[in-house]
């Protein structure tokens, strides 16, 4: 047995559910291990192990030989490999991934939605030659909305929307209630649009005045952080901020979702990056300083 193969199995043995992934869970480096860190997180949030193959070559070719599988991601369940992204995708989708993880069934009510009777014709209209293919709607996590043509693969939920059915995996399902399909002529072109109740609200604007103000009340004080660097943040930084580092997202990452946040940075505009990166992660009370912190010292 190889010092690698060692490793490999130590690894497997350490943790029930193991993923071999480029990246990591705070920071997928590619897009078939986000998508397959973002389904292990609905089911068991923080609870399964994982390695970077991109910081180790020996781990990373390793592995393709140990379980005879050409790519990455892996997972692995008991020391068992189940497969890379399509494969957990579909088992998902299909219930088999609960039932293997024990975990409860997830449920497939389709979701309600509305749709006005404008939007339904352009989408019957733009459908006219579709053949067997289906009106497929998408949601990341993201809350990045798409639509698309595809062939069903028999695991989808469908909603019916009268003249119109709309299939979709679970993890859309559940974003999608309450979904709202309409058309609009704007001076910028023609196209749907979409509401959904279900997305996070928009990062609020936050003056220094008022931020002086909320730190001086009574009220429970926000997690201030600031996205600059080490050397910038010796020079100076809002009062009670801390840097968002690597332990700072992983400790975001694990506060209740209306934690108040204010993110800071030089004059307003890497914060907001900041900002938007928490609100799709679900984060629905969160402040970018207004001006940043030069505005703070002016």
């Amino acid at each position: 047995m190889t010092n690698t193969t060692e490793r490999i199995e130590q690894m497997l043995a350490d943790s029930p559910v193991f993923l071999f992934m480029k990246g990591n869970p705070q920071t997928p480096m590619c897009g078939f291990s986000s998508n397959t860190v973002k389904i292990l997180k609905d089911l068991l949030g923080e609870n399964f192990g994982h390695f970077n193959v991109l910081e180790d070559a020996e781990i990373r070719e390793g592995i393709k030989a140990y379980g005879q599988w050409p790519t990455i991601p892996q997972l692995y369940v008991n020391k068992e490999l189940i497969g890379g992204n399509d494969i957990i995708t579909e088992m998902f989708n299909s219930g088999e991934l609960h039932e293997l993880l024990g975990i409860e069934q997830p449920d497939r009510t389709p979701p309600e939605m509305n749709i006005s009777d404008e939007a339904l014709g352009h989408i019957k209209e733009g459908m006219a030659e579709a053949g067997d293919h289906q009106l497929f709607l998408s949601i990341d996590d993201a809350f990045n909305t798409r639509f698309s043509l595809e062939q069903p693969k028999g695991f989808e939920i469908v909603s019916d929307l009268g003249e119109l059915k709309v299939y979709m995996d679970i993890a859309t399902a559940e974003r999608a209630k309450g979904l709202s399909i309409s058309w609009v002529d704007e001076l910028q072109g023609s196209g749907l649009r979409i509401d959904n109740p279900n997305e996070p609200p928009a990062v609020k604007s936050l003056s220094v005045d008022e931020l002086r103000g909320w730190m001086a009340s009574e009220t429970a004080n926000p997690h201030i952080y600031d996205v600059r660097s080490e050397e910038k943040i010796a020079e100076g930084t809002v009062d009670t901020a801390v840097r968002l580092d690597k332990g700072a997202i992983e400790a975001i990452e694990s506060m209740a979702k209306d934690t108040p946040l204010v993110f800071v940075c030089q004059v307003g505009q890497s914060s907001m990056a900041a900002a938007e990166f928490f609100r799709k992660k679900g984060f629905t009370n969160i402040h970018n300083l207004t001006g940043g912190f030069n505005a703070w010292i002016a």
